[in-house]
């Protein structure tokens, strides 16, 4: 395996992966992962959730507003700034977060149990510690 093709294969392998896991979120990915932000870094404005999100302003204040709209999340005024609105997830929101992360689990143990035989489940399980210090190394976490 040449210089990089490790990387490249992992990333394309997760990529696959995730997208195919969250096929079966009944939310549109920006809302899912707007109140994954807010539940795992409290409340934030708009623009946060954009720069986190890798979007535009406008994008995220479309999600927030949906959001909202349907109860998942609500805003108040800034305390140190009243021309912004900070965002909290809702009871609603968390608990709609809880499923589809519920249903994306089932999804994969499905998958798992339906493609790995008992060895390659311990393999699997091996390699999760290793991903996570990936993970924590590029997010600097």
């Amino acid at each position: 395996m040449g210089e990089g093709e490790l990387a490249e294969d992992l990333r394309q392998s997760i990529g696959e992966l995730v997208r195919a896991v969250r096929a079966v979120d009944s939310m549109p990915p920006g809302e899912a992962a707007a109140l994954g932000f807010l539940d795992r870094g409290g409340p934030l404005t708009t623009a946060d959730l954009a720069q986190r999100r890798g979007v535009t302003h406008q994008s995220a204040a479309k999600s927030v507003k949906s959001l909202v709209g349907d109860g998942l999340a609500r805003t108040e005024p800034h305390p140190g700034d009243g021309r912004k609105l900070l965002v909290h997830i809702t009871d609603a929101g968390r608990a709609r977060l809880r499923r589809e992360r519920e249903q994306r689990a089932r999804t994969l143990d499905a998958a798992i149990r339906d493609t790995c035989g008992p060895e390659e489940q311990r393999q699997l399980r091996d390699c999760v510690p290793l991903l996570s210090r990936l993970a924590a190394h590029l997010t600097g976490k």
